[in-house]
């Protein structure tokens, strides 16, 4: 499909010292197809912010127009103060990219690779160090074609960091690797924080955008469903408790939430945990019924997830 484009909106070309990316109204069109509906984006310096997003939630279409790889068909970005559009030359120093599929020279080495590499950047690194923080220099001498799949993405993910670039953008950095991995990964996330440097990443794994984000978007179907800390997004959802009953109990108690029965379980979604909770077992007390398998949380990220991909979330 051809993609239309009708020129970036110009965008302020002094930004917000706080800001390292702002989006505005952006929109990406393929012929007919609207991948992003005008959302807009902020993202703090010093932060680690997960872009999260259903399949075909237009994601990673949004990170090729913040790299400047992708074009827009609406709406202003701004990049560390640079429109990616137009400035795409002053913002590669500044910035490191993983994309999901690196684009390797299969012949080289590993050590080869990390060594053109350091003649393509202008951040000055040493392929050493990176080889012994990604635990890539037991392969140090092989090829890159014949390294496992968790052995490219951390090769890759030395690229993206080379130098500690002030913006990090990751699109799903830990696909494919073991768990040891994937930890180091992490440490070598927030070591980037700790040196003051944005993250800005993607990720399927809800448990690593709640371990490493300061702050999280859920993209759906081209637009943004929720956005904010872990703690808003979920404090704006239901918290819940369930129990399993035993039979020939009456009718439960009124509650200000709702209440389903699945045989001898009963589930309650409620904003009013501590008053509907207390009610509950106040009236299990009284009529000394035992419950079993009690449990109460709020909502989780995997909750708000799930609602975003039922379209349940508002916009």
């Amino acid at each position: 499909m051809t993609q239309t484009t009708t020129g970036p909106a110009a965008v302020p070309r002094a930004a917000d010292r706080d800001s390292a990316i702002t989006v505005r109204g952006l929109r990406v069109r393929y012929g007919d197809f609207d991948a992003v509906r005008g959302i807009d984006l902020d993202v703090r310096r010093g932060e680690v912010f997960a872009l999260l997003g259903t399949n075909g939630a237009g994601k990673t279409t949004t990170l090729e127009v913040l790299e400047g790889f992708g074009t827009r068909s609406g709406g202003s970005v701004s990049v560390l103060g640079l429109d990616p559009a137009v400035d795409r030359a002053a913002l590669q120093p500044r910035m490191g990219v993983q994309l999901q599929e690196g684009g390797f020279v299969d012949e080289l080495t590993v050590l080869e690779s990390l060594q053109l590499w350091q003649k393509l950047v202008e951040r000055p690194d040493r392929p050493e160090r990176l080889l012994e923080r990604f635990e890539l220099s037991g392969r140090r001498d092989v090829a890159v074609a014949k390294l496992s799949g968790g052995e490219k993405r951390r090769l890759d993910l030395a690229m993206a960091v080379w130098g500690t670039p002030e913006l990090v953008v990751l699109d799903e950095p830990t696909t494919g690797l073991d768990p040891e991995s994937r930890r180091r990964t992490w440490d070598a996330i927030q070591e980037l924080q700790e040196a003051g440097r944005t993250v800005l990443l993607t990720t399927h794994y809800l448990e690593e955008a709640e371990a490493l984000a300061d702050r999280v978007a859920i993209m759906h179907a081209g637009r943004l469903a929720v956005s904010g800390t872990l703690a808003e997004i979920v404090a704006a959802q239901p918290a819940g408790f369930s129990a399993e009953l035993p039979e020939g109990v009456p009718d439960l108690p009124a509650l200000r939430g709702t209440a389903s029965r699945e045989g001898a379980r009963v589930q309650v979604r409620t904003d009013h945990l501590q008053d509907d909770l207390t009610e509950f077992l106040t009236w299990a007390a009284a009529r000394g019924v035992r419950l079993s398998g009690l449990r109460a949380a709020p909502a989780s990220l995997a909750d708000i997830y799930h609602a975003v991909r039922a379209e349940e979330v508002s916009r």
